[in-house]
């Protein structure tokens, strides 16, 4: 490794760092951009496009205010986004019908995790913080 390649990776390594501090998200380091630590509420298709691209691992959960088994799982969610190094969505799928019907949730809640930007796995009903932890790290 030439001197010029070690100060270039130096330099990325504070650069990631920085954004860290500022922002307290982690950064994906093949895209270069944070990792929230909590879930992001999507609002329409064109954000969900950008986010399932910008990240490697994407976890979203696809929900309903009415749901109970939904408000369950709340918890759980949080504590994935905090916990994990995959980008968490929440899509309400009452306002976000063509989202849900293109991902083919037909009931809640229902989580896809997409890699590289395609869906990966699919899990319908109320699942642990660890079994859902552990599907996550497959792809990270």
């Amino acid at each position: 490794m030439s001197e010029s390649d070690r100060i270039d990776d130096i330099r990325e390594q504070k650069r990631r760092e920085l954004l860290e501090t500022e922002t307290g998200e982690e950064t994906d380091a093949s895209t270069g951009v944070g990792v929230p630590d909590e879930p992001i509420h999507v609002d329409g298709a064109s954000e969900f496009d950008r986010l399932t691209a910008d990240h490697d691992v994407v976890f979203v959960d696809f929900y309903a205010d009415w749901c109970g088994p939904c408000k369950q799982l709340e918890p759980t969610v949080e504590q994935l986004a905090a916990e994990t190094d995959a980008a968490v969505l929440k899509v309400d799928i009452d306002a976000n019908q063509q989202i849900a019907a293109r991902h083919g949730v037909r009931s809640v809640p229902t989580m896809v995790l997409f890699a590289d930007g395609e869906p990966a796995e699919q899990v319908v009903g109320v699942r642990g913080a660890d079994r859902l932890g552990d599907l996550i790290r497959q792809y990270t």
